[in-house]
C-alpha cells in the first residue's frame, strides 16, 4: 500500500517505531523540547496515521495504544522508491551522483556503498 506521510507525521511514526504501543500522552512527551504541538495535534496527526493504515490501535481502558503496521525500513524503502520515480525516473545512479557532487558521502559512506555493490555483484 502507498502511503504518504507528512513531515509531522513522520515525527510521530518515528517515536513510534522506537517505541510501539504508546498512548497519544506518551507520543506527545516524546517529542522533543522545541516541538510546541500540543497534545491535541498529535491525536489529530496519530488519527491521520491509522486513517492512512500506518498505525493501529489497541484499545487499553478509556485510552488507545498506537503500533506501526511497517517498519522504519519499510517505510524508507517505499518513500525512497517514490522520490527515486519522480526525480529520476527510478534510477539510484544520479542520486548517489548528487549527494557526492555536494561531498555529501563520507569516506564511511563510500566504503559502505562499495561493499554493497559488491554484494549486489556477488547475487549475479
Amino acid at each position: 500500500m502507498k502511503r504518504n506521510i507528512a513531515k509531522s507525521e513522520l515525527d510521530v511514526m518515528s517515536i513510534l517505531w522506537d517505541r510501539p504501543g504508546l498512548a497519544a500522552s506518551a507520543v506527545h512527551a516524546g517529542l522533543s523540547d522545541t516541538d510546541t504541538r500540543s497534545l491535541q495535534t498529535i491525536k489529530t496527526l496519530l488519527s491521520r496515521l491509522v486513517d492512512k493504515g500506518a498505525l493501529q490501535t489497541e484499545a487499553e481502558g478509556r485510552r488507545y495504544l498506537y503500533h506501526p503496521t511497517m517498519t522504519r525500513d519499510d517505510y524508507a524503502a517505499s518513500a525512497t522508491r517514490r522520490f527515486s520515480d519522480r526525480l529520476f525516473g527510478g534510477r539510484a545512479a544520479p542520486i548517489v551522483a548528487h549527494l557526492a557532487e555536494d561531498n555529501g558521502l563520507s569516506n564511511d559512506d563510500i566504503a559502505e556503498l562499495e561493499a554493497i555493490i559488491r554484494e549486489l555483484k556477488s547475487r549475479d
